[in-house]
């Protein structure tokens, strides 16, 4: 079992930049591929970004290339998502989530932070 927790989700301006943390617990942090999704109010969860469970390679949604981030520190069990040029679209609740390399989805799941932005 993983236990995930997000931390670092805010209300800001426009432009403003935020950064979600999500510690992780309980099995080899450096055995799971770590994503982040999101889900706004009234609509379905999304994916946002992932990164392999080496951190050499990462994917992010269409919505977020050249604007979010996503990074690892495997020595302390954290992943991090670097969200700047924050947009008003981008206000959901922001999860993160684990997937075991052998497995084909993610099967671990923080409680989610919320993180709003306003015009």
């Amino acid at each position: 079992q993983v236990q995930l927790v997000e931390s670092g989700g805010g209300s800001v301006e426009a432009g403003r930049s935020l950064r979600l943390s999500c510690a992780a617990s309980g099995r080899t942090f450096s055995d799971y591929n770590m994503g982040w999704f999101r889900q706004a109010p009234g609509k379905e969860r999304e994916f946002v970004a992932a990164i392999t469970w080496t951190g050499r390679i990462t994917y992010n949604a269409d919505s977020v290339k050249g604007r979010f981030t996503i990074s690892r520190d495997n020595a302390k069990n954290t992943v991090y998502l670097q969200m700047n040029s924050l947009k008003p679209e981008d206000t959901a609740v922001y999860y993160c989530a684990g997937q075991h390399m052998t497995a084909t989805r993610f099967d671990y799941w923080g409680q989610g932070t919320q993180v709003t932005v306003s015009s």
